[in-house]
């Protein structure tokens, strides 16, 4: 789950860690008390959206008075921000932040995040701050410095001291820097993330060490112990398909293809994707219906799929290993009972039972066609789409 960088900062504050002065506002005429309150000459209004990119979108502006913060505030506040990682539709802007302006000397980089292939966190560091981390690793990986964090033990202080000399960052700052690599490293483990991100980490020109920008996500499979984090949510950012398939459990991500997706398992579902692909389509979706697929979650996972106009075929993908074929034939044919389906359907079923769970299709009277292994299905549902 992602949060805003102003909530993040608030986190970080929490952690004891410094962060520049600001406060979030969703009302224009607001930012004039904020910028007196802030009490520096120049401010920067940030855009609070989901997506890195803002500055180049136009987001993210300096001001040097009170009615020139309100005047952007006001531009900004309600505007479809179009940035790099928000693709061509943009987000709405609902909120700013404003916060004091920085005396900037040099930009670092620094997060926490889980490293897949060691299947250990890493804290990662680099001079090239305010920039986009894959394209330094890119283009110059001898700038991404890492150290691997041991679970059961944590990040160690030598290992925080040994990344910020690296940095080479002023000897007077090495032991601020220290403590808030150590302060990242409590903030991803007690609070159960996925990313802690410092990008851009400043020194400034009155001898500070703060983070201009923070990004934190939370891992989703941790929300249960963290009811805070649930306050956090902002279901304005995220895909509204998305948001209703979670109220029903479902794991669904929305994508740009015609091909509506439904699977259990998320391997069977990577792989379903990718051999649509490989036939010549695109997924409109990942979709994981769980192991004990039934008429409700069935029924749900069709009704969310078609709300989706690009959708012009759907092939259901499932084993039946947990519950048998049969019943998951049964759950399906009530399913497309209850929900319109007015889109071509393939149905691919392997498993217990799977030879009498495709007589059941076959007799059930509904428009489809059973496929009898996954290159088939693929094979069908893309030819009936392109009819």
């Amino acid at each position: 789950m992602k949060i805003h960088e102003y909530q993040a900062k608030e986190i970080l504050a929490r952690y004891g860690l410094k962060t520049p002065k600001g406060y979030v506002t969703d009302n224009p005429e607001e930012a004039k008390t904020i910028y007196e309150k802030i009490g520096t000459k120049t401010v920067v209004v940030k855009a609070q959206i989901h997506a890195g990119g803002r500055g180049k979108g136009g987001g993210v502006k300096l001001a040097h008075s009170a009615e020139e913060t309100y005047d952007i505030a006001r531009k900004i506040l309600g505007m479809q921000l179009v940035t790099p990682q928000t693709g061509p539709e943009g987000k709405k802007v609902l909120k700013i932040l404003i916060e004091e302006g920085m005396p900037i000397l040099k930009e670092y980089y620094a997060s926490i995040t889980l490293d897949r292939r060691l299947a250990k966190p890493i804290l990662m560091v680099s001079e090239a701050g305010g920039m986009d981390i894959e394209e330094v690793a890119k283009h110059s990986p001898d700038k991404i410095l890492t150290e691997v964090i041991e679970p059961c033990l944590g990040l160690q202080r030598w290992q925080a001291n040994r990344l910020a000399w690296a940095l080479k960052l002023p000897s007077e700052l090495i032991k601020d820097a220290v403590a808030l690599f150590m302060g990242l490293w409590r903030v991803y483990h007690e609070e159960d993330c996925s990313l802690v991100e410092i990008n851009p980490l400043v020194t400034t020109q009155d001898g500070r060490l703060l983070p201009l920008d923070a990004k934190i996500t939370f891992d989703d499979n941790a929300l249960f112990r963290h009811n805070d984090h649930l306050a956090m949510r902002d279901v304005t950012e995220e895909d509204p398909l998305e948001v209703e398939a979670s109220k029903y459990k479902l794991n669904y991500v929305r994508l740009n293809g015609n091909v509506g997706c439904m699977v259990n398992g998320a391997g069977l579902a990577m792989a379903t994707m990718d051999i649509i692909k490989h036939a010549g389509a695109f997924p409109a979706n990942f979709l994981d219906v769980g192991g004990g697929a039934n008429v409700e979650t069935v029924t749900n996972g069709f009704r969310i799929i078609l709300s989706d106009p690009n959708v012009k075929g759907i092939f259901v993908n499932i084993f039946g290993g947990i519950v048998r074929c049969d019943r998951i034939a049964g759950g399906i044919i009530q399913a497309a009972k209850n929900v319109s389906i007015k889109v071509p359907l393939v149905v691919r079923l392997a498993g217990t039972n799977a030879e009498e769970a495709r007589q059941m299709l076959l007799k059930s009277g509904i428009s489809l066609e059973v496929a009898e292994n996954l290159r088939e299905g693929a094979q069908k549902i893309v030819k009936l789409i392109q009819k």
